[in-house]
């Protein structure tokens, strides 16, 4: 159970971190951000076993979180981008 709140909290960080490093609008509040922030981690992960970087098993950084993170939110800007 703590395992889940640590990476809940990890999560809401990373999220936070990449809003502040992307111009522009971003969407929603902090759940948004903190979804925002494991799904970057997720990301992250795969990346970096795709490439070697990680073991099977093993787990991204914060910073590749953040990195994970800011790709998302760069994929969201696309979308709007060319939806709006």
């Amino acid at each position: 159970m703590l395992h889940l709140i640590w990476t809940c909290i990890i999560g809401l960080i990373a999220g936070a971190v990449a809003k502040l490093l992307m111009p522009g609008k971003d969407p929603g509040g902090w759940i948004i951000t903190m979804v925002l922030g494991i799904a970057g981690s997720f990301l992250g992960t795969w990346i970096g076993r795709a490439m070697g970087f990680y073991k099977e098993g093993a787990s991204a950084g914060f910073i590749v979180s953040v990195v994970g993170a800011v790709i998302l939110l760069g994929i969201y800007h696309l979308y709007k981008r060319f939806t709006a």
